[in-house]
């Protein structure tokens, strides 16, 4: 699943494309027309096929943000203001192309789901192999409520005062370290991927209660989250699925993970071990990390 250095890569990929563009016009693959009359929300989210199309067609992108592992298009029609709430699931993808044959991935290409035309000739095309994503279209953000539980993005200045605050509640101080950086209402867009790595990097094993660390340890544990994000987006996210930037270039942040799929631990050679927590495959060092 795309985290959060995936998901801003993206967001960069797209916009120098999108912005100040108007929609002109919004088509719907099979699939997800097909969803919509069984009465499954296949990648539309929220409303009606014919509903989005009017909320969306003759607005203007206004701009492209990411919050967490979300995208947002902020769209203007004259007065009336829209937002487009997108979530990747877990191998959803955006391209700009003038045709899907530009697509270079084959199962891209085939499983396109969305395409908004722009008056600049160019299309912004949703593709999603799975179709665990999503599309919304709110007026305002009230209008999704998960979307307001997130943190603080963890590079903000009070994402750890609220990252302490959070992990100091009942509710979380007997759940596991790992499942608690999972929790996007504690950090935002950290994933299994960069929970493993960043918890390796605060040498920090994961199955430890929340309630047995000290101030010093969560901070550092907290530091360590937003130290692998980082190097996340400075190698272009990581590709060990379906993930590709907008152009269909891969990132190169697999190149440089320590724990996550590894057979050994990069630091001690010792043999990586993996348990399940909060329902992900967790992989850590037993000798680095206590």
């Amino acid at each position: 699943m795309p985290e959060l250095p995936e998901v801003e890569h993206v967001k960069r990929g797209i916009t120098p494309h999108i912005l100040h563009q108007k929609i002109i016009d919004v088509t719907f693959s099979k699939p997800v027309q097909a969803g919509k009359t069984q009465g499954k929300a296949t990648i539309i989210k929220g409303m009606g096929l014919s509903e989005f199309e009017q909320q969306t067609c003759g607005y203007v992108i206004t701009d492209v943000q990411r919050r967490s592992k979300y995208i947002l298009f902020q769209l203007q029609n004259g007065v009336h203001q829209r937002i487009l709430i997108s979530h990747l699931g877990m191998a959803g993808a955006f391209f700009v192309v003038h045709s899907l044959e530009e697509i270079k991935i084959p199962n891209f290409r085939k499983h396109w789901q969305v395409i908004f035309q722009l008056d600049n000739g160019v299309k912004l095309v949703y593709a999603d192999i799975r179709r665990f994503g999503e599309i919304r279209n709110v007026a305002n953000l009230s209008e999704y409520p998960s979307i307001l539980e997130i943190a603080p993005e963890p590079f903000a200045p009070d994402a750890l005062a609220h990252f302490l605050t959070k992990s100091s509640e009942k509710k979380y101080r007997h759940k596991a370290i790992k499942a608690l950086i999972l929790d996007h209402r504690v950090i935002s867009g950290c994933g299994n991927i960069y929970a493993c790595e960043a918890l390796f990097d605060a040498r920090i094993h994961p199955e430890k209660k929340v309630s047995t660390l000290n101030i010093e340890q969560k901070t550092k544990v907290f530091n360590s989250v937003v130290k692998v994000l980082e190097m996340g987006i400075l190698n272009g996210g990581t590709s060990v699925s379906d993930y590709v930037h907008a152009d269909g270039q891969r990132g190169t942040m697999q190149n440089h993970l320590k724990v996550y799929q590894q057979k050994q631990c990069s630091d001690c050679q010792s043999i990586v071990h993996t348990v399940t927590i909060a329902g992900r495959n967790t992989h850590f060092c037993p000798n680095c990390q206590s």
